[in-house]
């Protein structure tokens, strides 16, 4: 019998933490053919969802399935997003929480593809008060490849920090 895999426990108990705590559970996502998610909001292969319970309907967490349904521009969508997918869920407040290797495999010519399918969305710059997200997706456009070490609150994207 093979071995059940961790992750998905992990992401289940990042989760909870997070809820149990009053914090917004968000999950990065690796997206392919496998991943059912709007497609006009991914960007490089990836998403970022709210998976709170305010944001969410039919939440179910499986050892190989995540999927609920999420309004995105007002309309609901349902969304099927593989375990295996799953980059990191952390805490939108805090950017505590975990991240997971996952196998990158998009071909190149499936990714040029997709990104000549469904470009970037243009969003106007809207100004945040610092309240949680109800949207299903994180559509903040901060790629800053070097975040400071303190986690930031308000209208930046948290970042993941390393605890040992």
């Amino acid at each position: 019998m093979p071995e059940t895999s961790t992750k998905p426990y992990l992401i289940r108990a990042i989760y909870e933490w997070c809820t149990d705590n009053g914090f917004t559970p968000y999950i990065a996502v690796f997206v392919d053919a496998n991943t059912n998610v709007p497609r006009e909001f991914v960007k490089n292969n990836e998403i970022v969802l709210n998976v709170s319970f305010d944001a969410t309907s039919g939440l179910e967490m499986g050892n190989e399935w995540i999927s609920f349904s999420a309004r995105f521009g007002g309309v609901s969508r349902k969304l099927d997003v593989p375990v295996d997918n799953v980059l990191a869920i952390y805490a939108r407040e805090n950017g505590q929480g975990m991240a997971f290797p996952v196998e990158r495999s998009v071909p190149e010519t499936q990714a040029a593809t997709e990104r000549e399918l469904n470009p970037p969305p243009k969003l106007a710059p809207v100004e945040s008060d610092g309240a949680a997200q109800a949207d299903g997706a994180d559509t903040s456009d901060d790629d800053d490849p070097n975040p400071p070490p303190v986690p930031r609150i308000g209208t930046r994207k948290p970042s993941l920090k390393v605890v040992k």
